[in-house]
This record gives structure tokens, sequence and C-alpha cells, in this order.
């Protein structure tokens, strides 16, 4: 296709009620940027959701804004049947390496060990979530009062993640990991259904080690028929590796 225009296919099965999940395509258009870009990893990226997008063909089209020596900023659009259904805002560089030159006070959540974590339900039969079956997540037990169709009254949720494959971690992975995990509200006392994204940024602040990421998402404000979601992605070896936050609109069932 012509210079920034780039082709892609959203595949069955990363899909909630149809609709592609919004990490997803966060990476779909991600990827895209990045490889306009030439830069290796995305330091931040914005999306806002115009619209729902459904398995099939779509175009992504990608504008540099600015190259400079540490970043490149670029935005995009997702493109469906000529119609912009996703809008990007993205800064794109070289992450450096975590080393003793830092000065951090959050600390990783509390979060059993992979194996005594609950696996997310992957037959439908608790939560009918296509795309859970594409990797690995598995839940703090604190937190799976939803899967039973309770609430604990604690808007967060904690868990591990790792891609069903197995392949470690990348910084481009962090994107979709940021969508990845039951929002919070499920465990909290509201009607709720849906939970489609309005906006989600993310800032990747390292290249993750290893293989999994310990996640922790939370809500604090629920009202006016929309959520927010804070979320943490801490990576083996300990480090922080990427922040999130989003903007939801609170379907109702």
């Amino acid at each position: 296709m012509a210079e920034g225009r780039y082709s892609a296919t959203v595949l069955p099965g990363w899909d909630i009620m149809g609709n592609a999940n919004g990490g997803y395509l966060f990476a779909l258009g991600g990827r895209a940027m990045r490889e306009h870009s030439g830069r290796r990893d995305p330091f931040t990226v914005t999306a806002h959701y115009l619209a729902p997008v459904q398995a099939g063909p779509i175009n992504i089209e990608v504008d540099t804004v600015k190259t400079g020596k540490l970043l490149t900023t670029m935005n995009a659009s997702i493109v469906v049947n000529g119609r912009s259904a996703v809008r990007f805002l993205g800064a794109f560089g070289e992450t450096a390496d975590v080393t003793d030159d830092q000065f951090v006070s959050a600390t990783p959540p509390e979060i059993p060990p992979f194996e005594e974590c609950v696996p997310r339900n992957h037959d439908g039969t608790a939560m009918p979530v296509e795309f859970a079956n594409r990797f690995d997540s598995r839940i703090h037990p604190d937190d799976t009062a939803f899967l039973r169709g309770e609430t604990s009254g604690v808007a967060v949720m904690r868990g591990w993640f790792e891609f069903g494959d197995g392949r470690p971690i990348d910084t481009l992975g962090l994107l979709t990991i940021a969508d990845s995990f039951a929002p919070p509200v499920f465990n909290v006392p509201v009607p709720k259904a849906w939970v489609p994204t309005i906006e989600l940024t993310v800032h990747v602040r390292a290249v993750p080690v290893g293989t999994r990421v310990a996640c922790v998402f939370r809500s604090r404000v629920i009202q006016g028929g929309l959520t927010e979601e804070d979320g943490e992605m801490w990576d083996q070896a300990g480090n922080l590796v990427a922040q999130s936050r989003q903007l939801a609109l609170l379907g109702r069932g």
C-alpha cells in the first residue's frame, strides 16, 4: 500500500460479544505506528474508540507528526469501510534499560504464585469471552467473585498474564495486556454488562523481562455511567514496565 497505509485483518476469537477487544485493536494500531516510525518501543500511546470493530479486513493510516532525536510522534487511524473506528496518538523510541539510577516509590502488587491463582474461565460457562482463549491469565483468588456471579465489594482486578504460546512479552505486547483483564467494576454491585472503552492510554516504562507480567487494575470512581481504570504491569524481575488508564462506558445488563 501507499506510504503510511497498512492493511490488517481483525481475527475471530479476539472479541467480546462480537466486537474486537480494545487492547487487541490498540496493539494493531501500535504495531503499524512502530513500523512506520522505525523505532523499537512505544513510549506512550493514546487511543479514542469511535465505533465497534468486528472480525475482517481493516486499514490503518499512519502519519508522522514529528521526528526527533529521542522520539518519533505519530497519529494513526483504524479505518473500516472508509470510516475511522479508532484514532491514535503515540510517541515511539528506544526504552532505556532499568538501572540503579532511578526512584520508584510504587511497589508490585501482592499476588500469589501463578500456579495458585485462578485460571480465567476458558470454556465460557461463567463468562463467554472468546478472546480469553488467546492467552493464559490467572486471577488473584480474592478477585474472582465475578466468576461466580458475586461481588467482592472492591473494584480491583489482580493477576498474572502470559501469552498462550509462552513467548516473551515485548513492549508491544504490553499494549494488549492493558485491556486484557475483566473490568474491576465487575467486582462491585453496580449494574453492568459490556464495558466498552472510550479512551485508553498506556505508558511503557521498561522492556519486560520474562514471559509473564503481574498486573493490577483499579477503579475508584463509578458515576454518570462511566468508570476509570488505572493499571500497573510488573515483570518477573520486579520492574514496573507499564502504566495504563482508561475511561469506559458502564453498559447496563
